[in-house]
């Protein structure tokens, strides 16, 4: 297993405006070889979100240490949206196509890094959905309504598609969850032909094994990667942080649609991923791609 670590330089519809001031805004990319596959983490910029949404309602005292080993302050977080590409033989696969241009400012930049990478919208020849939340989702039409990736094969698990697809969810999820909602109906309906589902277990392609991590959303998916004797998982939003999620991986979060059991999946998955030393690519952790170690009765995420 081979890893690398790159800095994309973007600017122009990218750039970031901080105090009236336009900066170019540096995307980290990370590369790793698993066998035959190429795995390159492709950045669609980083969201804002209040502290609350995350780490509201947890115990104080033994969050405090948490966050100041993580250098976490006192204003909003900010993680990052990182998807997973994977070259493998003629296949171009894409975990995940972000927010698109209607969710929040300092994300959705997919285009342009991929742009900076050297790879067309059309070069993607499969796209497969860990989950149908915003920053994951919103990204798979263009401002026209078009499929942003035109020559991809499309996967989503049957549980999650089933699950924003029923009428009952919008009136169900709760207000602060409504505009996600009726934004994943609307992009699953838009497109409900084009996408094959599949259930937990099944090898979607070759060498990509579906593995169930709900909670966060009632049908999330996490992807096993084999080619020979390694392996790595892509975890979606199942491992959501590299904070709280690893030192106290049975805390229930606010981000998690169902917090008992998304608890549950992760205490299960950072067991399973330690014991099979698997590596690890994360949509909101830094860099992207590194592995977990076992830190006393939790665990700590490793930068590749």
């Amino acid at each position: 297993m081979n890893v690398s670590r790159r800095t994309l330089l973007l600017g122009g519809a990218a750039a970031l405006t901080v105090s009236g001031l336009s900066t170019r805004r540096v995307l980290a990319e990370a590369r790793m070889s698993l066998g035959g596959m190429q795995i390159d983490i492709v950045s669609d910029g980083h969201l804002t979100l209040p502290r609350d949404f995350i780490l509201g309602g947890l115990p104080e005292a033994e969050l405090a240490p948490i966050l100041a080993r993580h250098a976490i302050g006192d204003g909003p977080l900010m993680p990052p949206c990182n998807l997973t590409l994977v070259r493998h033989d003629d296949r171009v696969i894409l975990f995940d196509v972000g927010s698109g241009p209607d969710f929040m400012p300092t994300a959705g930049m997919l285009p342009d890094t991929l742009d900076a990478m050297g790879i067309s919208p059309e070069d993607v020849t499969h796209l497969v959905m860990t989950h149908a939340h915003p920053d994951h989702i919103w990204g798979i039409q263009d401002d026209f309504g078009d499929l942003f990736l035109p020559n991809a094969q499309l996967f989503i698990g049957r549980a999650e598609f089933d699950y924003w697809m029923d009428d009952n969810t919008l009136t169900t999820i709760g207000t602060e969850r409504q505009t996600f909602a009726a934004g994943a109906k609307r992009r699953l309906e838009d497109l409900a032909d084009l996408f094959t589902l599949f259930d937990d277990g099944e090898e979607i392609l070759p060498g990509v094994a579906a593995r169930a991590t709900v909670g966060h959303t009632p049908g999330h998916m996490s992807f096993i990667l084999r080619d020979g004797s390694e392996s790595l998982l892509v975890t979606g939003d199942a491992l959501g942080n590299d904070h709280v999620a690893f030192e106290q991986p049975s805390w229930q979060t606010g981000s998690d649609q169902d917090g008992a059991t998304a608890a549950q999946t992760r205490v299960a998955l950072l067991d399973q991923i330690t014991n099979e030393q698997m590596a690890i690519a994360g949509f909101h952790l830094p860099g992207g791609l590194g592995r977990v170690e076992r830190d006393g009765s939790g665990y700590r995420f490793v930068t590749a």
